[in-house]
């Protein structure tokens, strides 16, 4: 296989949406799934319904790959799985190294969901030298220093950073002027870097804070809406008009003048030629 520097997706340049390329990663799941069930074929629709979009949203995606499926019979899944890991460079070997090696490092080091896509861990990097050669998934672990070198031994173009916060934009500096191009950040800060360097990050922080606050809403949304509307009504001015205390309310009588001689009581009318609103007995 030859390695990731040497050859690059062509997605941006076939004008692909980033929008689409994301979702691509959810197809080929998807189709890989079927593929190892022997599944010659699928419908949009059922291809759909397993990667969580609707069939149109998957139709114009496929539509910016050439692919468009036969009617009646839908897409082929062994061709599908082969376009799609093309357009997403995932038919070549990624050379990747991994800096920072505590638990998280550790855990993305031993995860074999990298392999299989294509992505082999050609180092784990560290800064603390107690780590320096202990291995991690049958990997020796390398000190920071020789950062720059491993990854010009391996032409590595994608490097995961999994550092403490404080540490994360030194890393990121050096694998930028080493030659990545490519960040997956796991660190908890926002990176600087270059044009022409992609990073992605992944904070699980965040998303569990994202779940904390639609919990509480369906929380709310179960025992809180009373009171909630209680306070909203305690609140409100004192001089506030509510609904329907408009219609309640005795509309003023507005002056009627009168004709002359009309009206009853031989048509007597007030000091401004208006007849009384109550008339004297």
């Amino acid at each position: 296989m030859a390695t990731g520097r040497t050859h690059r997706p062509a997605t941006r340049s076939r004008g692909i949406p980033e929008a689409t390329v994301a979702r691509l990663p959810l197809y080929l799941r998807a189709l890989t799934a079927l593929s190892e069930r022997s599944v010659p074929t699928v419908s949009s629709e059922e291809l759909a319904a397993a990667a969580g979009v609707n069939s149109a949203k998957l139709r114009k995606d496929f539509s910016y790959l050439g692919s468009y499926g036969t009617r009646g019979v839908g897409y082929d899944v062994e061709y599908l799985v082969y376009q799609i890991s093309r357009e997403l460079g995932l038919t070549q070997d990624w050379p990747v190294v991994i800096v920072g090696i505590g638990n998280l490092g550790a855990a993305l080091a031993n995860y074999g969901g990298f392999a299989s896509r294509g992505f082999r861990v050609a180092a784990l990097i560290d800064a603390d030298p107690a780590m320096t050669g202990k291995p991690v998934a049958g990997i020796a672990v390398q000190h920071t220093d020789e950062l720059e070198q491993i990854i010009a031994d391996n032409g590595v173009s994608i490097g995961v950073i999994a550092t403490p916060a404080g540490a994360a934009q030194q890393v990121c500096d050096r694998l930028v002027a080493a030659g990545v191009t490519s960040i997956l950040n796991f660190a908890p800060t926002v990176l600087s870097v270059p044009d022409g360097v992609d990073v992605r990050k992944v904070d699980l922080s965040i998303e569990l804070q994202i779940l904390a606050f639609h919990e509480q809403r369906k929380a709310g949304e179960e025992t809180g809406t009373p009171d909630e509307a209680a306070s909203a009504q305690s609140a409100a001015p004192a001089d506030a008009i509510t609904p329907g205390a408009a219609a309640a309310a005795p509309a003023p009588l507005a002056p009627h003048r009168a004709a002359p001689g009309a009206g009853t009581d031989n048509g007597r009318q007030g000091p401004d030629g208006d007849v009384p609103a109550v008339m004297p007995a």
